[in-house]
């Protein structure tokens, strides 16, 4: 599983869970990289594309702005693809 690096995948519970399910190998992205994180790039597009542009009068209407854009999306969704060779990103992190 590729994690990013947060303390609470060493929480006891995350430990014992691990130690019982050993085909589990935890790989974590380097600390301020959040540009690798795939769930963190599409939260910044939504929040560029629908929420930035957006006025929203209350939760539910905000609510209905993300999951209509959601279903946007899903209609013509294609998949991440990196543009980038894995030892360009790594350079770039050291």
């Amino acid at each position: 599983m590729i994690l990013d690096n947060d303390g609470t995948h060493n929480h006891p519970s995350v430990k014992a869970w691990l130690e019982k399910h050993p085909r589990f190998n935890l790989h974590f992205t380097p600390t301020s990289s959040s540009r690798l994180n795939l769930v963190e790039r599409w939260f910044g597009e939504i929040t560029r594309k629908r929420i930035r542009r957006g006025i929203f009068k209350s939760v539910q209407e905000l609510v209905a702005a993300i999951e209509e854009y959601i279903r946007y999306k899903n209609e013509d969704s294609k998949p991440f693809v990196w543009t980038k060779k894995v030892e360009q990103i790594l350079e770039k992190e050291h």
